[in-house]
């Protein structure tokens, strides 16, 4: 039997080998795995932004309700198990083991019989529906990963809701050039007569859903900005209440950015849905929202330090709006990005918009991080020859750059690190690890 740190190595290098596939070879895959996938109710989230955060809301509310949970999200901060949580806590490495060689069984077999082999993001459903079934959970949140339509997720042929998140430009080389397209492409996850709940704040995206809902006979829920009242912000925490049109719901969240408001109402208009069905009393929503955890969305990671996995333009729209409400002052910011995503208008964004002392640029490790000298340039550029008064200095390892950028935080001045989930989760090597206050 492999080890644990062989089989990481193994599934990390999949890229490497293999390339998309159709949905019916990821049908053919779980099939032979016995849909795994078909025992248990799955609630399927899909969109650009916040997709997460709303998964963690709702799994928190279904395990404060009694529920047996297993919630499935990506990327990974640190380790891959993180991507498999069973009542709240990762899978074990044991867990983890197990599974793979389960589903290393099947994959060896369909590559004798002449099918290609599972992308990594394929392996790892897999791997995450084959735990989530023999730990004989009750209800799966997943989180598709790149789009909905074509995502390896949407084989879940009957979901008890879908939902989705905020839509913006993102992979449009794969999804569209517009949000229009992008919303199809997220809304491909809809079932029919399976309700649907969504984010209203882009009418070019509600339309596409819309149309798509009445045509599939899906109820359908909006969640419009207006509906949703922040009555306190602590900078650590967030009360506010929310109008699902048949009950204003308050509750409290244990986060500052207030685009974290908006995740946590989408969360209470699902299960506002899924209570006319499942047991889920008042008092469990509400510990359930007070109690979630959900790593790199805007978080203290020590006094003055925040964390944020900001990773697009709207993303990082959010993330500086967070920004000015946890500082008034000037605050020093640690960034980095992936290739794919729109890093030059990115940099440009927070040049103009933020209220920064100095920008520290680093890379993530890997092929898919832009490199040092390329991102110090871009914000260079935008931040003109210092006449804004910000310093940009690109440091190539991540834990000297981070020790740097903690060096210029001056007594009660802030830190700000974001750009990449890939960054965080090199921070939380770097910090010992990082917990919700």
């Amino acid at each position: 039997m492999e080890t644990y740190e062989k089989i990481v190595k193994r599934i990390l290098e999949i890229p490497k080998f293999t390339s998309k596939n159709t949905l019916d070879h990821t049908r053919e895959f779980l099939g032979r795995l016995g849909n795994p996938q078909d025992r248990f109710q799955v609630i399927h989230v899909a969109g650009s932004n916040g997709k997460g955060s709303v998964c963690a809301y709702i799994d928190s509310v279904l395990r404060a309700a009694g529920k047996r949970t297993g919630l499935f999200t990506s990327p990974h901060l640190v380790h891959l198990e993180e991507r498999f949580v069973l009542e709240g806590k990762s899978c074990s490495q044991q867990e983890f083991v197990w599974a793979v060689n389960e589903v290393q069984q099947i994959v060896e077999a369909m590559l004798q019989d002449g099918l290609p082999h599972p992308t990594f993001f394929e392996y790892i459903f897999a791997v995450g529906m084959v735990i989530f079934s023999h730990k004989r959970v009750e209800y799966v949140v997943l989180e598709t990963g790149l789009g909905g339509r074509l995502d390896a997720t949407n084989i879940v042929e009957h979901p008890i809701l879908t939902v989705i998140t905020s839509i913006s430009l993102e992979h449009t080389e794969i999804l569209g050039n517009t949000i229009a397209e992008i919303a199809a492409e997220k809304a491909g996850i809809l079932k029919r007569g399976v309700p649907v709940v969504y984010d209203a704040s882009q009418p070019e995206a509600e339309k596409v859903i819309v149309q798509r809902a009445e045509e599939w006979n899906c109820l359908h829920y909006p969640v419009r900005p207006e509906k949703i009242k922040i009555l306190l912000n602590t900078g650590k925490k967030i009360d506010f209440s929310y109008d699902s049109g048949y009950d204003v719901t308050e509750v409290s969240i244990p986060f500052g950015a207030p685009y974290q408001a908006q995740n946590a109402a989408i969360a209470l208009q699902a299960l506002e849905c899924l209570r006319k069905t499942e047991l889920i009393l008042q008092n469990a929503v509400r510990q359930g929202m007070a109690r979630v955890i959900w790593k790199g969305r805007m978080q203290e990671v020590q006094p003055g330090v925040y964390v944020d996995g900001a990773h697009n333009l709207s993303g990082i729209e959010r993330f500086l709006e967070a920004v000015k409400q946890i500082t008034k002052e000037s605050a020093v910011l640690l960034f980095s990005m992936v290739k794919e995503k729109d890093y030059i208008h990115v940099a440009k964004q927070l040049i103009l918009e933020g209220n920064w002392d100095e920008i520290v640029v680093t890379v993530v490790p890997g092929s898919r991080g832009v490199c040092c000298e390329t991102l110090t340039e871009i914000f260079q550029k935008f931040a003109g020859s210092g006449e804004q008064g910000i310093r940009v200095i690109g440091i190539q390892d991540i834990r000297e750059a981070y020790i740097y950028a903690l060096s210029c935080k001056k007594p009660k001045q802030k830190l700000f690190c974001a750009g990449s989930l890939y960054l965080i989760g090199e921070l939380e090597q770097i910090t010992g690890g990082m917990q919700n206050d």
